[in-house]
């Protein structure tokens, strides 16, 4: 059986029309796609591989040559386009530095991969999650807190952060509440609420 649903879209006058057979990075791609809007569509337990076959108009063969399962296939769907993370650079503040991290940590989280690890996060169960702990430690939590202690490493040699404030739990704090807000609270982690998590909750917590 052919891995491309072959032509099969009518035309004028009953022709039928060819869908373009995609291979290797666009094959993929469209399955990657495909993966990510019916996980947060219809969530994790309705996810199946026929179901993205069908939507990334290939073959469900095509989907068990590449992965074992779904949980392994959302994970490379993720980890494919989830917005790498980055380095935060020295802009001469602990605020503006923060606010440009927030904003960024913000912005993963609204991207399409970030808003199916919230779908994940809120219908998986404990057993369940721990497929994706792994994934959520690697490309989110651990990269956040690099750069939480990268900042604040900095802002205590400027001088605008207290001596001592630059530890793993209180870089923990500001990943912790965006997990919060998107699992418990279910809220909108946009500028608005950023700016609030800086200078209501960061900035008094480390300022000297």
């Amino acid at each position: 059986m052919p891995d491309a649903v072959p032509g099969a879209v009518p035309g004028e006058a009953g022709a039928v029309t060819a869908v373009p057979r995609r291979r290797g990075r666009a094959l993929e791609a469209a399955i990657f796609e495909a993966t990510l809007e019916l996980l947060t569509s219809g969530g994790f337990a309705r996810l199946t591989m026929e179901g993205v076959a069908g939507a990334a108009q290939t073959g469900k063969a095509a989907l068990y040559r590449r992965w074992a399962s779904k949980a392994d296939l959302v994970v490379h769907a993720l980890g494919a386009t989830l917005p790498p993370p980055a380095d935060i650079p020295d802009l001469g503040s602990v605020r503006s530095e923060l606010l440009q991290l927030m904003g960024r940590l913000g912005g993963i989280m609204n991207s399409p991969a970030g808003h199916a690890i919230r779908v994940l996060m809120a219908e998986l169960d404990h057993e369940q999650a721990l497929a994706f702990k792994d994934f959520l430690d690697g490309r989110v939590l651990r990269p956040a807190n690099a750069a939480m202690l990268a900042i604040l490493g900095r802002g205590e040699r400027r001088g605008d952060v207290r001596r001592g404030a630059a530890t793993p739990i209180v870089a923990d704090v500001a990943p912790a509440m965006l997990l919060y807000r998107a699992k418990v609270c279910d809220g909108p982690l946009d500028e608005d609420f950023c700016g609030d998590l800086v200078d209501q909750v960061l900035i008094p917590m480390v300022r000297p």
